[in-house]
């Protein structure tokens, strides 16, 4: 069974009484386990569809299915207790809480999740990306690989069976971005799904197969035959 199945997707926005076809169509299937980087210009469609994806919008026609499930016919309530327990998100700008330690920013999934024994689990995540040094450092005390190491660690901490990463190399150095999909590609030789948009060829390399978007449409998707391994997975 696919993990995530798409089938037909179309999305369609009203700006200032314009209807904008966002998708036209899209089919995507992802198993268990995969490294796919989803690349295209500004306006490619590809955020639009890294929303579906992750539960944040609904398609206005076709359909999505999540291990089998139809997230068509889920609620609200529905929808985010899956997102909030399968899915981990990752974004080019971090989006950490700038007056909270880097522990309790990464408690906030398991929060809203009412899980027990938060911190526990919160010190477990940021040690597995290398930050047990730094717990209640705040985000303004830390650069911005830290940072995003906060934020991939927010990202497990609830233990999801796919990531959705959108540019979280976009405001980094080029060492530091290489630092970062080191760790995200280790996390999927350890078996976890990765979907992951880039704009950049060599960030796409890192993966195991690239899906090209272009005006809404995929018009390429292909295995990586040159692929980029990272030292710290090798």
């Amino acid at each position: 069974m696919s993990l995530l199945l798409v089938r037909d997707v179309h999305k369609t926005y009203r700006l200032d009484g314009v209807e904008v076809q966002a998708l036209r169509g899209v089919s995507l299937n992802v198993e268990g386990g995969e490294f796919v980087t989803i690349m295209g210009a500004s306006g490619s469609g590809k955020s639009t569809f890294m929303h579906i994806l992750g539960l944040l919008d609904r398609p206005s026609s076709g359909t999505y299915f999540m291990e089998g499930q139809d997230t068509g016919a889920l609620s609200d309530v529905e929808l985010a207790r899956i997102r909030n327990r399968k899915l981990g998100f990752v974004f080019q700008n971090y989006n950490l809480l700038s007056r909270t330690s880097a522990v309790e920013n990464v408690e906030m999934p398991l929060i809203y999740a009412r899980v027990p024994n938060r911190r526990a689990l919160a010190v477990d995540a940021l040690t597995r990306v290398g930050l047990s040094h730094r717990l209640h450092h705040h985000p303004s005390q830390m650069s911005g690989g830290e940072q995003q190491r906060v934020a991939i660690a927010r990202a497990l901490v609830t233990n999801p069976q796919v990531i959705l990463a959108d540019e979280p190399t976009g405001n980094l150095d080029s060492r530091t971005g290489d630092e970062i999909m080191a760790l995200v590609q280790a996390l999927n030789e350890r078996g976890l799904t990765i979907v992951l948009v880039t704009h950049e060829f060599d960030v796409a390399r890192f993966a195991k197969r690239v899906v090209h978007f272009r005006d809404g449409v995929i018009v390429g998707d292909d295995p990586v035959r040159d692929r980029r391994w990272a030292e710290a997975v090798r």
